[in-house]
């Protein structure tokens, strides 16, 4: 890590991290950032003090390792998603995997788009109604209709190994379904979870740089204070 003493000539500036020259927009004084942000890059850094100017890059990497240790020290362990969110954190971007859910969609198979509406059939009134509508028929027809010479005389054998047949095939298919969903929740899942990561951080820090400022504006009103009793003891 760079040790540059930290420079500001008009409206540009040398950050103190990498030594390259920014303007002055797009650089931080070190004695603004929260307490424990600038013990971690004073640590790091000896040359550090409060006037130095710290890049948006560097100091994003600086936060993005101390939201970790606060993390780990919170969790125990960093997880794949945790650092996907602290990236995420680092660079600015957007934390959710935008259009995940879709793009399993648009990656499906002929027979996956078949299990769907399969299931998705199978799980409705219709089909309860039609199947029960199927039975009524084929018995009526086993009993009263065909009395004489039925295809499938009580007790319906034939019934009933068709029914088997049917749920034989149409569990499986239902499972398929079922383990589509699971993915779609799954990524679903993962994306809840980052976004109230990330915004867990975010208040956070909101808070943590509140903090800092009213502790900013009480020492400056106190400085305040004191120079005026200061000024009226000298009357």
């Amino acid at each position: 890590m760079g040790k540059h003493a930290s420079q500001t000539t008009g409206r540009t500036g040398q950050c103190l991290i990498c030594g390259r020259t920014f303007a002055v927009s797009k650089l931080h004084k070190a004695g603004t950032l929260r307490p424990h942000l600038f013990e971690m890059i004073a640590e790091e850094v000896k040359t550090c003090s409060a006037d130095s100017l710290i890049c948006d890059e560097d100091l994003a990497r600086f936060r993005r390792r101390y939201v970790e240790a606060l993390l780990e020290e919170e969790r125990g362990e960093i997880t794949e998603l945790d650092a996907r969110v602290l990236d995420s954190f680092e660079k600015g971007t957007l934390t959710v995997q935008a259009g995940a859910p879709a793009a399993i969609d648009q990656a499906e198979t002929f027979g996956e788009r078949v299990a769907d509406r399969v299931a998705a059939f199978g799980g409705s009134w219709t089909f309860i109604l039609s199947f029960l509508a199927v039975l009524v028929l084929w018995m009526a027809l086993n009993v009263v209709g065909l009395s004489t010479d039925p295809f499938d005389p009580y007790p319906f054998i034939l019934l009933n190994l068709v029914l088997s047949s049917l749920a034989a095939l149409q569990a499986p298919v239902i499972m398929m379904s079922q383990r589509r969903q699971e993915d779609k929740d799954r990524l679903r899942s993962e994306n809840d979870y980052m976004v109230n990561l990330r915004a867990e951080l975010e208040i956070r820090q909101l808070h943590e740089k509140i903090d800092h400022q009213m502790a900013k504006q009480w020492e400056r009103l106190a400085e305040l204070q004191q120079i005026q009793i200061e000024l009226l003891e000298k009357r």
